[in-house]
């Protein structure tokens, strides 16, 4: 490939698993990815909000996760995160609950609601109490049983996911997010040597010598450049406030100490001195 592509940037992301030229790769990922959760495998979907390049050029605030709907209209949310933060979870949870809401319009019954599915590729390291990759999250009460059966949240840690041996589709499909943009097309490693994996490539291989993609590609990393740049900024000024505040709590309790023993030695001298 002319330039190396990064499968976690968002416009490729979407281009991978939202577009209807890889549909097939879609349903290949949930499938994979939703192992042992299906009743049975996903066959065909529907892809609700499908890749449009126009709209990573022209608005950098564009919609860029994928959802999709099987022919049980069962509904799936898809996304990537680069960075993880604080108020992540909510979001996470937020998002989940209002595609699920979404089924239903005025007057409709709540039979008709389906399972909804939302899985997350989050990049950076988001759950700080254990080592485990993956996190399955549904509607479960204290001892671990189910409220009802409408689909669950699946987060995947990309920085936490490590394997020497591809052993099954799903560590195939992490370990492509994680790794792909370290390979060059021509010498490519052998757990990548599938109808899906090649596929895969050839997306980003479009990315990396289509001037337009490529431009699409370039214009996101810039704009990720600049949110990190920013954010990077803000961590600093918090960090110098912080600091700061520290300080002067700390010369605050000086004073307070050297307040304290002025008023002690007052007393002290106080006792001592003659009343005549």
């Amino acid at each position: 490939m002319q330039h190396r592509i990064d499968p976690k940037v968002d416009c490729v992301f979407k281009a991978l698993l939202g577009s209807e030229e890889n549909r097939n790769l879609l349903i290949h990922f949930l499938n994979a990815t939703l192992v042992g959760e299906l009743k049975t495998p996903i066959t065909t979907v529907d892809i609700l909000n499908p890749y449009n390049d126009r709209e990573f050029i022209d608005d950098k605030l564009s919609v860029v996760d994928v959802k999709a709907k099987d022919d049980h209209d069962q509904i799936y949310q898809v996304e990537i995160q680069l960075h993880a933060y604080e108020n992540l979870p909510a979001r996470i949870i937020y998002n989940w609950s209002d595609i699920h809401s979404q089924q239903l319009q005025s007057g409709y019954d709540y039979r008709l609601l389906k399972p909804t599915y939302a899985i997350w590729l989050i990049g950076k390291n988001l759950i700080k109490t254990d080592n485990n990759y993956l996190h399955v999250y549904k509607l479960r009460d204290e001892k671990s049983r189910i409220l009802t059966d409408h689909g669950g949240i699946w987060l995947f840690e990309l920085e936490k996911f490590s394997t020497q041996y591809i052993e099954n589709e799903q560590q195939r499909w992490l370990q492509f997010f994680k790794k792909a943009d370290q390979f060059d097309d021509k010498t490519l490693p052998d757990w990548m040597n599938t109808k899906e994996m090649r596929q895969a490539m050839s997306t980003l291989q479009r990315f990396s010598e289509k001037e337009r993609d490529y431009h699409a590609y370039q214009a996101r990393q810039n704009f990720i450049r600049e949110q990190n740049t920013m954010r990077g900024e803000l961590e600093e000024a918090l960090a110098r406030e912080e600091a700061a505040l520290k300080a002067l709590e700390e010369k605050d309790a000086t004073l307070q100490k050297h307040s304290a023993e002025i008023d002690r030695l007052k007393a002290l001298l106080a006792d001592r001195t003659p009343t005549q």
